[in-house]
């Protein structure tokens, strides 16, 4: 028998029986499918990671506040003093390793020009704020050309962005982000007027480019063109009532001395917010510092916890569903026997069984790859919900995921075709 009749057969077998045939793909389709969605939604979890610190050069740290969870009023508070303007702002001039600091803070407020009312999350920065959105690496000016060096200029569509001088002064200035400047001025110049933020009066300065977000898994996160920059001690002046803690980012002179960098900011801000060495001889620090080396570790270790909890599900999944399949083809085998046994009386071979039942258990795992590939794709948008609009399917994954599928028919329709061929032809004719 060749292996085109052996096909031919196991298909016939296969149509003999639609709906328990069905039934029994219906466990390697679920299979394949949480594999696909579940390799989509760890890809997305993973770039979302990456893209959150891309930002973060091998030369910077990153200081934030120490919070703890405050039960009662069901929110994070800092656990000592917070991370304050000031901190930041004499950093450089103190700590030898250190040769620039970026700051920024956000709080939301209201934004008016004549009719026109925004209600946006506005962004309390420094004068090195666009350099920090270029090194992110998450936007780019509309069909901006693949390759070409991005600069801060090319950034701004209209006028200038805020100088130090005016960082430091609290200067009642503003750059406003594409689509924001439509919704404030509806194609008037927004250059040199003025708007009002929480009932200031603010003098644009610059309006950003039409930007688009480079990064698929954040499309869904970022929305560029709605932003609005203030220099971060105006912002912190007009948006709070009490002084907010800032997120700052230190950029060290050296990177390969980090380590020592790291102790003198951390000796730097121990200094600043008193922090003492409690009964145990330890410091209870009440700010974090992070490095791209830190992120990474941590990365790389959560990775690996994922993807074996990704493989156990995965395996668990596929395992139900090969149980299914050997469940099947022996029933199949067993109502089946008097056929076998003319098959063997009238000079097929065992291998000719084996082939035929084995084909049988790989269409019908094939089948349930095939659909369960459909299935998975078709399931990303929901894990990309539940996700926050991050689910990304790797091209590897649906051979991946097909691969193992025929695989785990091959596996477990092996007992059912050997059991088959070695069936004794005297007895399966018998069998009634």
């Amino acid at each position: 028998m060749t292996y085109f009749d052996a096909l031919l057969t196991a298909l016939y077998g296969l149509t003999g029986n639609k709906l328990r045939a069905t039934l029994t793909a219906l466990g390697i389709i679920i299979g394949v499918a949480s594999v696909i969605a579940m390799l989509a939604l760890g890809n997305g979890a993973r770039a979302a990671v990456e893209a959150n610190f891309r930002s973060l050069g091998a030369d910077h740290i990153q200081i934030s506040v120490e919070e703890k969870a405050d039960h009662e009023q069901g929110e994070l508070v800092p656990v000592g003093q917070i991370l304050s303007y000031q901190d930041g702002l004499h950093l450089p001039g103190t700590v030898p390793l250190v040769n620039r600091v970026e700051m920024s803070v956000s709080g939301q407020g209201k934004i008016r020009r004549q009719r026109a009312v925004l209600d946006l999350l506005i962004n309390g920065v420094t004068a090195d704020a666009l350099l920090s959105v270029i090194s992110e690496n998450q936007v780019q000016p509309a069909a901006w050309p693949e390759g070409q060096p991005l600069t801060g200029e090319a950034l701004l569509a209209k006028g200038r962005f805020f100088t130090p001088s005016e960082v430091l002064a609290g200067a009642d200035v503003c750059v406003l982000g594409h689509k924001t400047g439509l919704d404030l001025f509806e194609g008037d110049e927004p250059l040199d007027q003025v708007v009002w933020v929480n009932r200031r009066r603010c003098l644009v300065i610059g309006v950003l480019v039409e930007l688009e977000v480079t990064d698929p898994a954040l499309r869904n996160r970022l929305r560029p063109n709605e932003v609005f920059y203030l220099p971060i001690s105006t912002a912190i002046r007009n948006l709070f009532d009490e002084e907010p803690s800032v997120l700052i980012t230190a950029q060290v002179t050296d990177e390969s001395r980090m380590t020592e960098a790291k102790a003198q900011v951390t000796a730097y801000l121990r200094q600043r917010h008193q922090v003492e060495k409690d009964e145990k001889g330890a410091y209870q620090d009440d700010f974090r510092l992070t490095t791209r080396r830190d992120i990474l570790g941590a990365q790389q270790e959560a990775a690996r916890t994922f993807s074996l909890l990704l493989a156990a599900m995965a395996t668990v999944s596929l395992i139900v569903g090969g149980i299914g399949i050997m469940n099947v083809m022996l029933v199949s085998v067993t109502e089946r026997t008097r056929e076998i046994g003319v098959r063997l009386a009238v000079g097929a071979r065992r291998r000719d069984i084996v082939n035929q039942f084995l084909l049988e258990a790989m269409l019908i795992s094939a089948g349930g790859g095939i659909l369960g590939v459909a299935v998975g794709i078709l399931a990303i948008p929901l894990a990309a919900a539940l996700n926050r609009g991050t689910a990304l399917l790797a091209p590897t994954s649906i051979p991946l995921a097909f691969g193992v599928a025929l695989l785990t028919g091959v596996i477990f329709g092996l007992y059912p075709a050997l059991r088959a061929s070695r069936l004794d032809p005297i007895e399966a004719l018998r069998y009634e």
